[in-house]
């Protein structure tokens, strides 16, 4: 019976296919995927690989196995970049390594659940993806970061500040906020979680998520060849635990702790955010006396506006550095 299955299923996908090897013709999407996909004719694929900086896997004691992205950088203060929620380090960040590294030791992870990061049998918690960034900061022989987060990120250098202070020279903090479920309708969307972990195993399914933030809106032609890249790094994702993430999030709140900041910080307002909203933004930049930095963009900026949203992210960091004292590490790290 199963022999059956597998041979009617290979003669259905040869037809499919039509002349020529497999994998010649991109997956087959359903007919609501093509209909949501923008670029339903777009003939390159994205078989293009962006330029990327080393990566290495790191055996973190007591955490587990890393994945980062890691550049011996310039004279700055070393940087540690915490990704977005449903990305990886790459996703987020591929488009800055390059200009970030001239001038910083530049360290990028995969949290929990994403991409390559860990993958753990307990719930994903905003707590351990910032005890991960701290040991991998203590492994590697960094004394003290300027640590940049995105989005989810945000929530996970807040929680790296405050539970190890010592690690952080500084912070810079990008389309987030100090909580996510100020209103019952955000309340709402967060307990709904879990479909999204049926959503991001369909590929409509993707295509319909990516729709609704709006990450699929005026892609510029520079970008779609990194498309079959970006879409099978969105892969990488474990559902089940980025689905427990987007409910950490929502039980995320830093107002009881935050005002306690004394690191400098910068934070990055993105004006159009239709996800965290501008005013939550302000609202982190007052309560943590931080200079503010506005962008005139929605959440997906750091991809869309890749290279506007390069130079106000370079520009942020550069006004915290120049407030840090620096700190003393091995400029490659050390080696496991």
């Amino acid at each position: 019976m199963v022999a059956a299955i597998g041979v009617r299923t290979a003669l259905r996908e040869r037809r499919e296919q039509g002349e020529g090897q497999p994998g010649d013709r991109p997956r087959r999407m359903s007919w609501l995927g093509r209909r949501l996909d923008p670029f339903p004719t777009l003939e390159d694929q994205g078989l293009v690989l962006p330029p990327l900086p080393p990566a290495e896997v790191v055996t973190v004691p007591g955490r587990g196995e890393m994945f980062v992205r890691r550049t011996s950088g310039g004279e700055g203060v070393p940087v540690l970049l915490l990704h977005g929620w449903m990305a990886s380090a790459d996703l987020n960040w591929f488009l800055l390594y390059r200009e970030l590294s001239r001038h910083h030791l530049v360290i990028a992870p995969d949290l929990r659940g994403h991409g390559r990061g860990i993958r753990s049998h307990c719930p994903f918690s905003l707590e351990d993806c910032a005890d991960d960034a701290a040991a991998l900061l203590r492994h590697l022989g960094v004394e003290r970061a300027l640590v940049v987060g995105y989005s989810m990120g945000g929530p996970v250098a807040l929680l790296v500040w405050h539970r190890h202070p010592e690690l952080v020279a500084g912070l810079v903090l990008e389309a987030t906020a100090l909580e996510f479920s100020g209103s019952p309708r955000e309340r709402l969307v967060w307990r709904l979680m879990g479909p999204l972990a049926l959503l991001i195993r369909w590929p409509t399914g993707r295509i319909a998520l990516l729709r609704l933030t709006g990450g699929l809106e005026e892609v510029p032609s520079s970008l779609l060849r990194y498309r079959a890249w970006a879409d099978g790094e969105f892969r990488r994702n474990d559902p089940t635990e980025v689905a427990e993430a987007g409910r950490a999030l929502g039980r995320f709140d830093a107002r009881p702790f935050a005002a306690s900041i004394d690191v400098p910080t910068a934070v990055v307002v993105t004006t159009r955010d239709s996800l965290v909203p501008p005013d939550k933004q302000r609202a982190l930049a007052r309560v943590a006396r931080a200079q503010v930095f506005e962008f005139d963009g929605d959440h997906s900026a750091v991809a869309l506006q890749s290279e506007e949203f390069t130079r106000v992210t370079m520009d942020a960091i550069a006004a915290v550095s120049r407030h840090t004292a620096p700190a003393s590490t091995d400029a490659q790290g050390s080696r496991p």
